[in-house]
């Protein structure tokens, strides 16, 4: 085995590098790898990167990394392995990146976090009904009849479905282990046991109080949530989606949401902001937020770390413990 410190480029936005390599992280980075840290590609073209990147061993990327293009790989003559401290690698790692055999990293599983702790706190929350709870609370200012108002209500053997068994629908279906919940997952590339029954998707739709959407965003997906899916959920039953906008006919959700019959966490939405006069702002019976449940402010940490192991382990001469097989992307986010 052995440990050296490969030439390595950052290689993502500026904000990302600053945020993601301070204090102990940019110490460690120094380290582990002969890089200059203060030297950001965000721009291959870039005469002020071109002699860091002929010399580069490995990228350490991340958001808005640009494409790393044959182009780019023919300038980079030196490139063994990419480390992305981020998700999806898709964006950036393109196919002569595979062809040329480059070793890629992610940290999507640092990534994961996050995101399947807000998906727990939505459906501890969307059980207890603390949304309408606490709004009518607000406005009524008074004790309030909650059996009445919500009968049944509560997170006891509630049955939750989960979309999807990506790095993050299989970390919701860890973290809900301790609570008294009835799990389904629906998943056509699943083939190992996560402990959970495996159901078909319009069962799953059926039969569940909350659903998650932990699903990639690709074209067999699109609209996977459509007006009849929508239809099959239960009254009162809660959709929330922290995957891809893509993923949900929002004109068809917008249209049960508006009846009441159903409820909705929705941090992603197509586009990406909604227009100023969308319905999902005012609606009371959605909890809308911009994109929150990855990783943000010290979350990156997270990331930071998990793509430092890698870019150690490389250093030392082992495989990556979350590389990334190009044969998976296509049923990946």
């Amino acid at each position: 085995m052995t440990d050296v410190r490969p030439r390595t480029l950052l290689a993502m936005g500026r904000q990302v590098a600053g945020q993601l390599f301070t204090g102990r992280a940019r110490d460690r980075l120094a380290a582990i790898a002969d890089t200059d840290p203060g030297l950001v590609a965000d721009d291959f073209a870039d005469p002020a990167v071109a002699g860091a990147l002929a010399e580069a061993e490995v990228l350490c990327t991340s958001w808005w990394c640009p494409p790393i293009t044959g182009d780019v790989l023919a300038r980079a003559p030196r490139l063994r392995a990419i480390v992305h401290a981020a998700g999806s690698v898709k964006h950036h790692v393109t196919e002569a990146c595979w062809e040329r055999g480059i070793l890629v990293s992610s940290a999507a599983a640092a990534n994961a976090e996050p995101v399947a702790e807000y998906t727990l706190a939505s459906i501890l929350f969307a059980n207890k009904r603390v949304l309408d709870v606490a709004r009518l609370y607000r406005e009524r200012r008074t004790s309030l009849d909650l059996d009445g108002l919500f009968a049944g209500f509560g997170n006891y053997r509630r049955t939750i479905g989960i979309v999807g068994a990506s790095w993050i629908g299989r970390r919701v279906i860890e973290l809900l282990r301790p609570f008294d919940l009835d799990v389904l997952v629906a998943d056509p590339h699943l083939t190992e046991d996560l402990g959970v029954p495996r159901v078909e998707l319009d069962e799953l739709f059926e039969r569940c109080d909350v659903i998650s959407l932990h699903a990639p965003a690709l074209p067999e997906t699109r609209h996977l949530v459509d007006a009849d899916r929508l239809a099959r959920m239960r009254d009162g039953a809660t959709l929330i989606n922290t995957a891809r906008g893509a993923l949900v006919d929002q004109d068809a959700l917008v249209a049960e949401l508006s009846s009441g019959r159903l409820y909705a966490v929705i941090d992603v939405t197509e586009p990406e902001v909604p227009p100023a006069d969308s319905p999902l702002y005012d609606l009371p019976n959605v909890l809308l937020t911009p994109h929150i449940a990855g990783s943000l402010g010290g979350e990156l940490g997270r990331i930071a770390d998990l793509a430092l192991d890698e870019l150690a382990r490389y250093a030392q001469g082992l495989p990556f413990q979350y590389g990334v097989e190009v044969d998976a992307l296509a049923t990946s986010a």
